[in-house]
């Protein structure tokens, strides 16, 4: 096996374990059982891992974690109390779990939960002199008045339950606006195996984390096109499943320089109309490819998945 070979075959091994992590924040992930599931020794595992990720497996799962409970807190207030969120996301007390939020966001869970709400913020870290984790919040360009006008002058969000949808992916980490990267990779791999079949084919994007809260070259999304059967995959190429469920969908016509403000339109209208978003894939499906069409418009679905 070539040195190419096998460092896709890695790739795909740590994947896997990624996918396995935000599955189950809720479990103990030891480095036994998620090396097992990489098929490496626990050694040769967490090398392998914080080479690719930049950050050790404890760091990875304490930080999606984080972020998994800060995004309730700025989206949901339904949630029973603070304890019952941090035991939900595998944290064994209230107190690892204030210490925990405190050092990386750099204030208590309720400081951000109201901070964040004010001002309707987005989230990025930043490092004070001393090293310590910081947050900045950065006003929105647009507010939510504009917001919600844009979004009716664009489209009528729809409530639909989607049928599931079977995809080959590229996991790529990074700024999102970067998934074309994963995207070429796909595409120039399932070409010459005639898995391209357009219409019939979709292009979907899925998005992981949040652009509120998630430093940017640590979010993950995967570049994706539906199959309709099972395909043997190698390499970065990986295979998963968007189930079957409830989503607000709304479709647009946008730029390229628009899709921030429709993903933040609908998360806006998403409470707005009674609804709250529930744990699923956040993802976007293509109709056209917006580079080739005359005024660079993507016709696209946002769908944002709620309960």
């Amino acid at each position: 096996m070539g040195k190419n070979a096998q460092q896709l075959l890695y790739i795909k091994r740590i994947n896997d374990v990624v996918v396995y992590i935000d599955a189950n924040l809720q479990e103990e992930l030891s480095l036994k059982k998620l090396s097992e599931i990489a098929c490496f020794s626990p050694f040769h595992f967490h090398r392998i891992f914080s080479a690719l990720l930049n950050e050790t497996p404890n760091q990875y799962i304490m930080r999606r974690r984080l972020e998994k409970i800060a995004n309730v807190l700025l989206l949901d207030e339904s949630f029973s109390s603070l304890t019952h969120l941090a035991q939900d996301h595998g944290f064994k007390s209230i107190h690892s779990f204030s210490r925990a939020f405190k050092n990386f966001f750099g204030m208590s869970a309720s400081e951000f939960q109201e901070q964040g709400k004010t001002e309707f913020s987005k989230i990025g870290k930043t490092l004070s002199k001393n090293g310590e984790s910081k947050v900045s919040f950065e006003k929105y360009f647009y507010t939510m008045d504009n917001l919600k006008t844009w979004l009716q002058m664009k489209t009528e969000v729809e409530v639909k339950e989607m049928p599931e949808l079977k995809l080959l992916d590229v996991r790529h980490i990074g700024p999102y606006r970067e998934i074309g990267i994963a995207f070429d990779k796909l595409l120039n791999w399932s070409g010459p195996r005639g898995l391209l079949q357009f219409p019939k084919t979709k292009m979907v994007a899925i998005y992981y984390n949040s652009p509120r809260i998630t430093d940017e070259n640590k979010m993950q999304s995967s570049a994706c096109i539906t199959v309709e059967e099972p395909v043997e995959v190698d390499g970065e190429i990986g295979t998963l499943k968007i189930p079957k469920g409830k989503f607000a969908v709304g479709s647009f016509k946008i730029k390229m320089d628009e899709f921030e403000k429709a993903w933040n339109s609908m998360s806006l209208w998403v409470p707005e109309n009674g609804f709250e978003q529930r744990d699923g894939h956040h993802h976007e499906i293509y109709y056209n490819n917006g580079r080739e069409h005359p005024e660079g418009l993507f016709f696209v679905d946002i769908c944002v998945p709620i309960q």
